[in-house]
């Protein structure tokens, strides 16, 4: 009875939400011209009602309709608007028609009262067949897999691979399907606008079609907009079922594991094992032993079979010893007996090349006597066995050749110095500078003589000789063509000389440009550091330090002169402005005792320090602690040369090691070169060709090939090509004191120790 009452419950509330969408309708009549399409959707949605099975389930009643896809108010036209085209040839009498059914729906209340008496009268007899309904229902199959095969059959290939194409695909046939004709999008609005069909199309990008949504998929994706089950008929608050008969049940069914205590011992299990124990004690049941191996071995067999060998994968048995022959017999053949000359013979020979045993014959066992060397033997085969390792190593088969570093041909890497042409005599002492000019015809350089001399290059005839009363340390010809004048070290003094090899204009600027006139007012810490003067004796400039200067080197500008004072620790590196005769002091603080200096070559202000343990990179601009600090790692720097280019550094040390700098890679050494066996003096680049050498007391110099590209992933190529010999070793030991490369032809120029300066050509 109850499940009646709910029934009936239902149904007038199917009934009362009917009234209330007929009302409704009516209202709209009224209110608005008579339309098919709003008679014809309402007549739709009271079908809907009448066939829903739950009458709670009101989403598709007039309030519910009125709305789009993207909200509430969807209106309830625009579902019916894909039959506007049909139903405009009967639009007259189907509207007539769907009224008067509308007016025959809202009768008297009576009526609907005999419907319901009707409906339940007949709910009983018709629930068997709703029950298989709803059980097909249930069976039936949303799935994408009951639908119409796909057209396109290209399956998960990407549609950009047909972008470019003029197909989108094959059908099922192979056959090619061609794009559609895009048109033009004034075109396409204005069909929009025609068509009162397009809100419902969608663009089917996979087929390259356009789909057109039925009423059914709109009204799903409206729900789904919503947030509600896409199907009307699901129940979300389906009354909740319970499978379990409580009423009867004393205790609850329950999944747990029954417990130990419930476990009750089999007692004929328990005289079983009983029965088995006495057995075994009595000796009635015997167990199989497992079988003894037995414990022998071959005397005289091979031990590579044993048990070692498979416990150990790297034991090697050991040899045996040989095993006795005919000679080791008591009563050899007469032939392995030695006769007199040869028992003589063998006292002869080396103990290493004299047979250990000798044959002889006994007549008998009883006659022979004990072995001298058995306790000997005995004893160097135990040693043999447990003091020499038996190991097997493990050897990598690698060809030595491979190792070695693919380097090209020198035959290819020419032209390059590799034989002595010239030879330039007339120093009394060592020559411990060398200077080319700029235009490569004219070379300086300083002995410990105390002279400083100008060769021509390719006749090797001396031009011109000062002589100074201290031995030189270092000579720098200024890089500018035109002003061929020469800066030479020595002592305390630095020492501006006119080489007076240019024209007469060119005489004259140097004239005005080394006389003294009224010198500016120095720094007082330039001032208690050098002084200028004018050099009476050779009409030059002499500037004087306060310690020994040991290196020159020139701006490429040819303005500045910056000059080294081993000794002078943070004040040891000044530079000299020529044109105006002004020294400044560096404002910077060097660490260690500086050992040379160099200015960039392309960069403005950038100033390069060589201390004995490091190589620090200033800006003399900005007056700040250095930008770079390349690290060495060696013992003591002796000399340093900088690429053309200027990003490539080579510093020599006196241990013979070279280090080769990439200064935009890496603080730290690319490339180290240990090639001399004593210390090096000097290294050079070449400013044209891909040159550098070295130089070294052992009296040799070397050359090397080193390329730098200009792709920055590639790193420098570095082989070396030739050692050069010629200088004589003299009493000091000291080689090779300096080398330079020509400006323009790949030539070296050597300045040794025995006082001779060596020319070496391709």
């Amino acid at each position: 009875m109850t499940k009646k009452k709910s029934e009936a419950a239902n149904k007038d509330q199917t009934i009362e939400t009917k009234k209330k969408s007929v009302s409704s309708a009516l209202k709209s009549q009224k209110e608005k011209p008579v339309v098919a399409k709003q008679v014809k959707s309402l007549k739709e949605e009271e079908d809907l009602l009448l066939d829903s099975d739950s009458g709670a389930d009101s989403d598709y009643d007039g309030d519910s309709l009125s709305g789009s896809l993207n909200s509430d108010d969807f209106d309830s036209d625009i579902f019916d608007s894909e039959d506007d085209a049909s139903d405009k040839d009967t639009e007259g009498g189907d509207g007539e028609e769907s009224e008067d059914e509308l007016h025959g729906h809202v009768g008297s209340d009576d009526d609907e009262g005999k419907q319901v008496d009707s409906e339940d009268g007949e709910e009983e007899d018709g629930s068997d067949d709703e029950g298989s309904e709803e059980r097909e229902v249930a069976e039936e199959s949303d799935s994408s897999e009951d639908e119409v095969a796909p057209r396109n059959t290209v399956g998960d290939v990407p549609l950009e691979w047909y972008r470019d194409e003029k197909h989108i695909g094959y059908d099922i046939t192979g056959k090619k399907i061609t794009k559609k004709e895009k048109q033009d999008k004034l075109d396409s609005f204005l069909a929009t606008m025609d068509d009162s069909k397009n809100w419902r199309k969608i663009y089917d990008e996979y087929n390259d079609e356009e789909v057109e949504l039925t009423k059914e998929e709109s009204k799903l994706i409206r729900r789904m907009l919503k947030g509600e089950a896409p199907h009307a008929d699901f129940d979300p608050y389906a009354p909740y079922v319970d499978w379990f008969k409580w009423d009867d049940a004393i205790h609850p069914l329950s999944s747990a594991p029954e417990p130990k205590r419930r476990f009750i011992p089999s007692k004929w299990e328990a005289k079983k094992v009983v029965k088995y124990v006495r057995a075994i004690r009595k000796g009635l049941i015997k167990f199989d032993k497992p079988e003894e191996e037995p414990n022998v071995y071959l005397l005289w067999g091979d031990d590579s079979t044993s048990d070692q060998k498979s416990k150990h994968l790297t034991y090697i048995p050991p040899p045996k010893l040989k095993l006795p022959g005919h000679e080791e017999s008591y009563n050899p053949s007469l032939e392995y007996i030695p006769t007199e000359e040869e028992i003589a013979a063998y006292e002869l020979m080396f103990e290493e090349d004299r047979p250990k045993f000798i044959p002889k014959r006994f007549t008998s066992l009883r006659s022979i006597p004990a072995y001298e060397n058995a306790l000997k033997e005995l004893f160097a085969r135990c040693l043999d066995l447990y003091l020499c390792p038996r190991v097997r190593k493990k050897r990598i088969n690698i060809d030595p050749e491979s190792l070695k570093p693919k380097l090209p041909s020198r035959k290819d890497l020419r032209p390059y110095p590799n034989s002595c042409y010239l030879e330039y005599k007339g120093h009394t002492g060592a020559v411990t500078s060398l200077s080319p000019d700029c235009s490569g015809q004219w070379i300086a350089s300083g002995s410990a003589d105390g002279s400083v001399r100008i060769w021509e290059v390719e006749t090797g005839r001396c031009l011109k000789v000062w002589q100074f009363k201290e031995p030189v340390k270092c000579v720098a010809w200024n890089p500018l063509p035109d002003f061929p004048i020469l800066a030479v070290a020595m002592g305390q003094d630095l020492v501006i000389l006119n080489t007076e090899l240019g024209t007469d204009e060119e005489q004259q600027k140097i004239e005005e440009l080394l006389r003294l006139g009224s010198l500016p007012e120095l720094d007082e810490s330039a001032a208690a550091i050098v002084s200028w003067h004018q050099d009476e004796t050779f009409g030059g400039i002499k500037i004087r330090h306060f310690k020994n200067v040991s290196f020159v080197d020139w701006h490429p500008r040819g303005d500045y002169l910056s000059a080294v004072m081993s000794a002078g620790e943070t004040r040891g590196v000044v530079i000299h402005q020529l044109s105006v005769h002004k020294t400044q002091r560096l404002p910077i603080k060097m660490r260690g005792l500086p050992v040379c200096t160099l200015f960039h070559p392309h960069h403005r202000g950038m100033f390069i320090i060589a201390t004995k343990k490091n190589v620090r990179v200033f800006n003399l601009q900005k007056k700040e602690l250095p930008i770079k600090k390349l690290e060495t790692g060696l013992r003591e720097i002796s000399s340093m040369a900088i690429h053309p280019g200027g990003d490539n550094l080579i510093v020599g040390s006196k241990e013979g090691k070279m280090c080769w700098f990439d200064m935009d890679l890496s603080s730290k050494p690319y490339k180290t070169l240990k090639n001399h066996p004593k210390d090096i003096t000097n290294v050079a680049f070449h400013r044209s060709y891909p040159l550098f050498a070295s130089c070294s007391e052992d009296s040799t110099a070397y050359v090397f090939h080193g390329k730098v590209y200009s792709d920055l992933n590639e790193n420098p190529l570095i082989v070396p090509l030739e050692i050069l010999r010629g200088h004589s070793t003299s009493s000091s030991n000291r080689g090779v004191l300096d080398c330079k490369f020509h400006p323009r032809q790949p030539w070296l120029f050597t300045a040794g120790a025995d006082s001779v300066i060596k020319l070496y050509c391709h």
